[in-house]
């Protein structure tokens, strides 16, 4: 689709002409990418995997990705069903809109734009302290200081995202093809040496799957997940929405599943089971890095420290569009100034919105060095923290699309409106209580995270009495809340 096409009139809309809706191309393979990049899986190869095996179940931690990768196509199967029924690019606040109302849809969207807000700052500050170290190695002399380094990263990222999205899905596919590559090229070498004990899963045995915190488990693979949602996100710039979102979606979480997975196996069979269980409880965020070398070689480990780079500029820009996105969306809506949804005459993105998140962003980074936060504890408090928040947002979409088809009479199976949503919503909600019960497991720092959540909750209400004034002070407005005929 080229040009701009003008957005879709709405009951009771404003007398303020609306601003052009995004365009693109981006196909499935663009937007799959887009939200594996996103997912920056070497960050939850180096991060996370190691930290399931000593926290969760230990050897179950492949069984847990599959698990995991289950419950996020369950909840798919809901979300992308939605998609053909609820076709604007608010995802999660265009469908909580639709199923359970304006005011739990505005709340969730600026809920939304929080917690991948507190993701993006999170990112920065593991940037700053990742670029640095990796400095201190190829010099071998003191660096900048880190904050220099998110600086430098935000400026690269600020202009990537004020240009057409095309531009970034070409950039952020070069950096997962040699995230995954290198990823693939340890499983290979761990394959080929057969490990101390071999590749058989002998070791994999019912106790061993069940032994420690499922829950744990559970709860820090389904974070793996977090954000597929963008497939949603990115509709207006998509070829042929109504297929492409659908692919694009289960396309990225069954990658996903079989990358974490199969991740998780070479790990525990490269080092062997006790040993794999005690380097990782030993020091989870140096473990499989490790084992990368001790496959790879130091050339490996070099490797993979530039990689980790890639992967966390991937990731930024990845939250960054997706955070300017939404905020279009409010904008184009007119719940908040419909200036933030201009659209780029020439580069065709949400420049205005993007310029704001850029701003944003800084003012929080130079507020954060100022206050003299600690990078690794800043970044495992925000990140756990928005994790958690996209878990409860899951739910809620869940629910949403159980009471949006409810009485409807629609083409789809009932499996796809009822079913399955309902499935994944009592699935989501269990982890959604493990996640409340071990938040400092999720964080790193409780106190933090509590604050942040109270933060959280505070927009959520925020948003919702805010959409009640809307109702009764700007009827327009409210009518134009998730652009849709409500």
């Amino acid at each position: 689709m080229n040009g701009h096409v003008p957005a879709s009139s709405i009951e009771g809309r404003s007398s303020v002409p609306k601003p052009e809706t995004l365009s693109g191309n981006l196909g499935t393979f663009d937007i799959v990418f887009t939200v594996l990049a996103y997912n920056a899986p070497l960050t939850v190869v180096m991060g996370f995997l190691a930290l399931i095996v000593s926290l969760g179940n230990g050897l179950g931690a492949p069984i847990t990705f599959l698990i995991a990768g289950g419950l996020m196509l369950l909840f798919a199967v809901g979300f992308t069903t939605m998609s053909k029924h609820v076709p604007n690019a608010g995802a999660f606040y265009a469908y909580v809109t639709a199923g359970l109302g304006k005011e739990l849809g505005f709340g969730s969207a600026l809920m939304a734009i929080l917690a991948y807000a507190f993701m993006m700052v999170g990112i920065y500050l593991y940037a700053g302290m990742i670029y640095s170290n990796l400095v201190m190695q190829i010099f071998n002399s003191a660096p900048y200081v880190w904050w220099a380094y998110s600086l430098a990263l935000l400026a690269i990222v600020s202009m990537l995202g004020y240009l057409r999205i095309t531009l970034s899905a070409k950039l952020l596919t070069i950096a997962l093809v040699c995230e995954v590559v290198m990823v693939l090229c340890w499983q290979v070498a761990v394959v080929s040496a057969k490990g101390p004990v071999g590749m058989s899963p002998s070791w994999m045995t019912l106790d061993a799957v069940t032994s420690g915190s499922l829950g744990i488990g559970l709860l820090l693979g389904v974070t793996s997940f977090a954000g597929f949602e963008a497939t949603a996100v990115f509709r207006e710039e998509a070829r042929n929405p109504s297929v492409t979102i659908p692919r694009a979606t289960y396309s990225a979480v069954i990658l996903l599943s079989m990358l974490f997975a199969s991740s998780a196996y070479a790990y525990i069979c490269g080092f062997g089971p006790e040993v794999a269980l005690s380097r990782s409880s030993a020091d989870p965020s140096t473990a499989a890095l490790e084992s990368i070398g001790l496959f790879l070689g130091n050339t490996g480990k070099q490797a993979v420290s530039f990689l980790l780079c890639s992967s966390i500029f991937a990731c930024a820009l990845a939250l960054h569009n997706i955070v300017a996105r939404y905020i279009y969306c409010l904008g184009i809506d007119g719940a908040i100034p419909r200036g933030l949804a201009a659209v780029h005459v020439r580069h065709g993105s949400p420049h205005r919105a993007s310029m704001l998140v850029s701003i944003v962003m800084l003012v929080v980074l130079i507020a954060l060095v100022i206050a003299d936060i600690e990078p690794y504890a800043g970044y495992g408090a925000l990140t756990g923290t928005g994790g958690y928040v996209l878990l409860i947002l899951l739910v809620l979409t869940s629910l949403s699309v159980v009471t949006f088809f409810a009485g409807k009479s629609v083409t789809s199976s009932r499996w796809k409106t009822l079913y399955a949503p309902f499935l994944s919503f009592l699935a989501l909600a269990v982890v959604g209580v493990l996640a409340t019960i071990n938040m400092d497991v999720l964080t790193g720092n409780l106190q933090a995270a509590v604050l942040l959540l109270l933060s959280i909750a505070s927009t959520l209400i925020g948003g919702c009495l805010y959409a009640r004034w809307l109702k009764a002070e700007r009827p327009e407005i409210y009518q134009g809340i998730g652009r849709q005929k409500l």
